[in-house]
């Protein structure tokens, strides 16, 4: 069989015609990704095949480290020539690895370039490639986004942040793919974090409130989110570790908040108060606002802590955490639900080892004429996987309605990253087709294709009300 063919991961003639008759030609809503707004406003042109493959690209620089490569080649002052051939010494050996298959798919969709990436190849790939990415229209940014289908992208914001992009896109008549803002309020529930009360002063500034106890940040917090609102914002993201279930008084947290903004540090119990009860009040606000909730659950982050003081977050180091516990994530789910004030609500656990009791968490908070108000995301970060993917979708169907199922995100920081898209679709099409093909379901491809059509798009689109 040719290597990636046109039939790619498609095992059966089902799954063949599920993917080229009906997947295949969606739109993409890439619902949570951490690109830049401005690179998108700006039409970015890459200057090599390094700087639009490898610039903070983590699961490739992952693979990199785990072969001893030094890292000068990885985020070090090697020439992006230099990195690029470090990276194709290592792709030839990460056979089974997802990374293959997407730079593979990358190398193919935007450069039509079939040949394999090895030492042997890299030279003649990485000329045939930067010469592209100087002349091709296509290959800057708007172009790839254009070239790719993609209707829908959510950025990953701060509530601080001023959008100033985004509004700049939201009038440019030019650019066919809505760019919307993602609220991402990490560094305002990190109140154990030494860069705290610097950050308030922050958001403080953005919003006009003097914050000085926790009844002026619900107020400084309330700005913002009317402000990301206004800006076409539909959905939060939350990277929590667990949930510690407490109620307390707002007297008990103001007092928490004015002993931390004094300099004090507090206890992990008080922090775990704090968290809680501003993620009930957010919780609140996403209902009252239609935004959807995303909760990413169970992730150990920066846990090299020299190549932390070298490198800073977000540059490859993170591991899953197995003592993450979800009880307390239960007791908020209801408390919301308990209240008629739970928003539709996406939750994606790091740990494979969690998918059913994520999936049975999710079914316990149903509304009447909502598709999966409450549901598992698509398989994350290090499960975004084959068998990952697989397993993921099969979990979610054994346990609830896989055709309400909103499908895949790239979470990357990447433009090429849209391939993984077409990667999901395959693993999914391939997956339902096999099912077909061996009788446990019928072969009914008007049901099909609408299964499947709103899996990879429809129910994207309707979940988010984009």
């Amino acid at each position: 069989m040719a290597f990636m063919n046109d039939d790619f991961l498609l095992e059966s003639n089902t799954a063949k015609t599920l993917y080229h008759d009906f997947a295949a030609g969606t739109p993409i809503i890439d619902y949570h990704c951490h690109i830049d707004a401005a690179d998108i406003f700006e039409n970015r042109q890459f200057s090599d095949l390094s700087a639009a493959w490898l610039n903070g690209d983590h699961y490739k620089w992952r693979l990199m480290r785990a072969n001893g490569t030094a890292e000068r080649y990885i985020t070090g002052d090697s020439s992006g020539f230099e990195k690029f051939m470090a990276f194709a010494d290592v792709l030839p050996r990460s056979i089974g690895n997802p990374v293959y298959h997407w730079s593979h798919l990358e190398l193919q969709r935007f450069f039509d370039c079939e040949k394999p990436l090895n030492p042997g190849t890299a030279k003649e790939i990485w000329e045939i490639c930067s010469e592209k990415l100087k002349h091709d229209e296509s290959l800057r940014v708007r172009g790839i986004i254009n070239r790719m289908n993609v209707e829908v992208i959510v950025t990953t914001d701060d509530p601080a942040d001023n959008l100033d992009y985004h509004k700049k896109l939201a009038s440019d008549s030019t650019l066919k793919t809505k760019v919307l803002p993602g609220w991402r309020p990490g560094a305002v529930m990190d109140i154990e974090s030494a860069g705290f009360s610097g950050y308030l002063a922050r958001l403080a500034e953005a919003s006009g409130v003097e914050i000085k106890d926790f009844s002026t940040l619900k107020s400084a917090l309330l700005n913002r989110l009317e402000f990301f609102n206004d800006r076409g914002c539909r959905t939060s993201d939350h990277g929590i570790l667990q949930l510690i279930y407490t109620q307390s008084s707002d007297k008990v947290i103001n007092d928490l908040l004015v002993k931390r903004l004094r300099g004090e540090i507090l206890s992990s119990t008080e922090a775990d108060l704090y968290r809680y009860a501003l993620m009930s009040y957010l919780g609140k606000e996403y209902a009252r606002l239609g935004w959807v909730m995303e909760l990413h659950l169970g992730v150990k982050r920066s846990i090299n802590s020299v190549m932390f003081d070298l490198l800073g977050p977000d540059t490859g180091f993170d591991c899953i955490d197995p003592s993450a516990s979800l009880a307390g994530l239960a007791e908020f789910l209801n408390e919301l639900n308990s209240m008629y004030l739970l928003p539709r609500t996406l939750i994606f656990s790091i740990n494979p080892a969690y998918n059913n009791i994520v999936n049975t968490l999710a079914g316990c908070f149903p509304e009447e004429g909502v598709r999966g108000k409450v549901q598992q995301g698509s398989a994350w970060w290090f499960n975004d996987t084959y068998h990952g993917m697989e397993q993921q979708m099969t979990v979610f169907a054994e346990n609830g309605v896989l055709a309400n199922f909103i499908g895949m995100l790239t979470d990357s920081r990447s433009f090429m990253s849209y391939t993984r898209h077409e990667y999901f679709r395959r693993i999914l099409c391939n997956l339902i087709g096999g099912w077909v093909e061996t009788g446990k379901y019928p072969a009914d491809m008007g049901y099909l294709r609408c299964l499947v059509q709103d899996i990879c798009y429809n129910n994207a689109k309707s979940f988010f009300c984009f």
